[in-house]
């Protein structure tokens, strides 16, 4: 997935997420102060109104072990009206409790009452002059539980504090996408997104409906190796469990029309086709970054030819207001960012979005090289909607709040320990990155990542 080192040198506590949802609960911050809940005591922020004559109604969903476009689409359906209605601000953990705001257009409040779905509520609190979007997301707070660890209490406690001792001095940790970009127990989404981007289609669906992984279940497994020998999409159709029903859309389509690999794709929501390009973007970015850590290059320090961007009062980035690092700046940056006004930030490749120069150009070069790839693949010409342009990406993420709740015995296994931690990341950081630098995992699927 492209994260190929550590932030910290302190060791890991182990141990397990997700042992249960409720371990993992994601409650999501919007800019103007209102929280979602996953107890339902969601009330109007100043982002929403009382009136009736806003086209948006403002709902808090609550999900569980729901992935958030499976969820709009399940709750388009029972509305009986198109997922283009219902607008979110950020995608939520699938294996997790979480709580976020939805708009959905012109829909009466009552007309909520309709949705009946196991683990999902869909409760309303408002209305909106517009619909929602990335725009009024600030961020996430997480209630985590680590489970089964082996360690005493007292070296849980030392190793945690080491660890954010040292992810404090570089004023944050780096801000690698997370593991649930690309699918954990099937990490093949980026692999699809390449796929696309360099122009084959027919590979990037087979990788997608095709490619099976050791961690899924086994009927699944299953179809999918048929399916590489047998190449009959028909049969497959016929034979894919129901729960994979992506796949079946792009199935349904190919057995009547066996070539037709980008009238495939074309079946799939537009949000989870946009996921494919998005993730092979989001796994340079990590290999970018990486390449950055293990040339020893600061998180919080500037060299010639980086991009430092601004800091609202937030804490958000500015990404549209940047500079380039020159030798006759590189002081005023530095202490820009010290003053937590500024922070670097590296490139989300995209046919619009410039290189670096210095060395963190000389790693992304190497990188593209070895891809067999450029800027201008991600303008996919057959499928135009999806093309990205590109943008920058802030290579730190600050961590707010962090606090441990409590340090106790295992429930299930009264010889190991547990810890309840508390913190907060600004919109599009990954709580999983934190709990990866605390743990040190040797094995993601074993540790729930």
């Amino acid at each position: 997935m492209g994260i190929e080192v550590y932030a910290t040198r302190s060791l890991g506590i182990g141990g397990v997420i997700r042992r249960s949802v409720e371990d993992f609960a994601v409650e999501e911050l919007l800019v103007d102060g209102s929280a979602a809940r996953v107890n339902r005591s969601a009330g109007i922020g100043p982002l929403g109104s009382s009136s009736t004559k806003d086209r948006f109604l403002l709902c808090v969903l609550i999900k569980r072990n729901w992935d958030t476009i499976s969820a709009v689409k399940v709750i388009a359906d029972q509305l009986g009206i198109g997922m283009s209605r219902i607008q979110f601000a950020g995608l939520k953990d699938a294996k997790a409790i979480t709580a976020q705001h939805i708009t959905i257009e012109n829909l009466p409040r009552d007309e909520t009452k309709k949705v009946h779905v196991k683990d999902i509520e869909v409760n309303p609190v408002g209305y909106l002059r517009t619909e929602l979007s990335s725009y009024y997301l600030l961020g996430n707070s997480f209630h985590l539980v680590i489970s089964a660890l082996n360690h005493p209490k007292s070296t849980i406690e030392k190793r945690i504090a080491q660890t954010i001792e040292e992810l404090q001095l570089i004023g944050g940790l780096p801000n690698f996408f997370g593991h649930q970009r690309f699918g954990t127990t099937r990490p093949i989404t980026h692999e699809v997104g390449k796929a696309i981007v360099k122009g084959d289609f027919k590979k990037a669906a087979m990788l997608f409906l095709a490619k099976p992984s050791l961690h899924e279940h086994p009927d699944s497994r299953q179809a999918r190796e048929a399916l590489q020998v047998t190449n009959d999409f028909e049969k497959a159709f016929r034979d894919y469990p129901r729960q994979l029903r992506y796949e079946r859309l792009m199935l349904r389509h190919l057995a009547e029309r066996s070539e037709d690999y980008v009238g495939a794709f074309r079946r799939l929501p537009l949000k989870l086709l946009e996921l494919f390009p998005q993730a092979y973007q989001s796994y340079l970015f990590n290999r970018f970054l990486s390449g950055r850590l293990m040339r020893g290059l600061a998180l919080n320090r500037a060299e010639v030819g980086d991009y430092a961007v601004n800091v609202e009062r937030s804490g958000l980035p500015i990404l549209s207001l940047h500079k380039m690092v020159s030798p006759e700046n590189t002081a005023e940056i530095n202490d820009a960012i010290q003053a937590g006004k500024m922070r670097l930030a590296i490139p989300l490749l995209g046919y619009k979005q410039k290189h670096l120069a210095g060395v963190q150009g000389e790693i992304e070069e190497q990188i593209l090289e070895e891809e067999e790839i450029s800027s201008n693949s991600f303008k996919i010409n057959r499928i135009p909607e999806i093309s990205l342009r590109g943008k920058l990406r802030t290579i730190m993420a600050p961590i707010r709040s962090f606090f441990v709740n409590e340090i106790a015995t295992d429930q299930v296994d009264p010889s190991k320990h547990r810890a309840n931690i508390d913190f907060k990341l600004y919109r599009s950081c990954y709580a999983t990155v934190v709990l990866r630098e605390f743990m040190k995992p040797r094995s993601l699927v074993k540790a729930g990542f």
